[in-house]
């Protein structure tokens, strides 16, 4: 990913745009969007304003937009919505096209539960308890670095929609399992409540 640059002779400055009238914005983006045509594709996450996503191309929740994206032939992704998600666009983007973040400061409170850091230490805790038969598991709404350690330790992602299923399929695996970066699933999902209580 990479920060947007300035356009040229126009300049942005990314520290005051929302001071900038809608209808200036509204052209702008417009004629970018007409400039550069099949080109750029933009992503609008559900949770995103009306005033961001009616520029979108597609509307969604950020896995079936990245993989949106990356069945394009554009070259930029422009991903209105939080880090987590342009990194997963940027895991299933093609090798042509480049993942652009507008808002670098947009983050997610459910990403940031756990860092790779907490997660690398939380494993290597319970691998000096012996062998645990341990899976790791981790939400979408993780980070890029911790989906990384999930699957090179042969665990998986899951997200709302299938994370029941991806229990059944990391208990298949393991006695136990390591979820990480949504605590609240565990009084969400059924199995994954029982999960919890088994595991302690």
């Amino acid at each position: 990913m990479r920060a947007p640059e300035i356009e040229p002779g126009v300049g942005c400055d990314f520290d005051s745009y929302l001071l900038v009238p809608d209808n200036s914005l509204d052209e702008r983006i417009g004629a970018a969007k007409a400039r550069l045509g099949k080109d750029v594709v933009v992503l609008g996450h559900h949770y995103q304003r009306d005033e961001v996503v009616k520029f979108a191309d597609f509307r969604g929740d950020s896995l079936k937009l990245s993989f949106q994206a990356a069945q394009t032939d554009a070259r930029y992704v422009v991903f209105c919505g939080v880090h987590f998600m342009a990194e997963s666009a940027d895991i299933l983007r093609r090798s042509h096209q480049s993942v652009i973040l507008p808002d670098l400061n947009a983050g997610c409170s459910m990403a940031d539960m756990a860092d790779i850091g907490q997660v690398e230490v939380c494993w290597e805790e319970l691998s000096r308890l012996g062998d645990l038969k341990l899976v790791p598991v981790t939400y979408m709404n993780s980070t890029a670095a911790i989906k990384s350690f999930t699957g090179e330790h042969g665990g998986s992602v899951c997200t709302s929609s299938n994370a029941a299923a991806v229990m059944r399929w990391a208990f298949e695996r393991g006695e136990r399992v390591l979820f990480s970066a949504r605590r609240a699933f565990g009084t969400e999902t059924p199995l994954f409540a029982w999960a919890s209580r088994w595991t302690k």
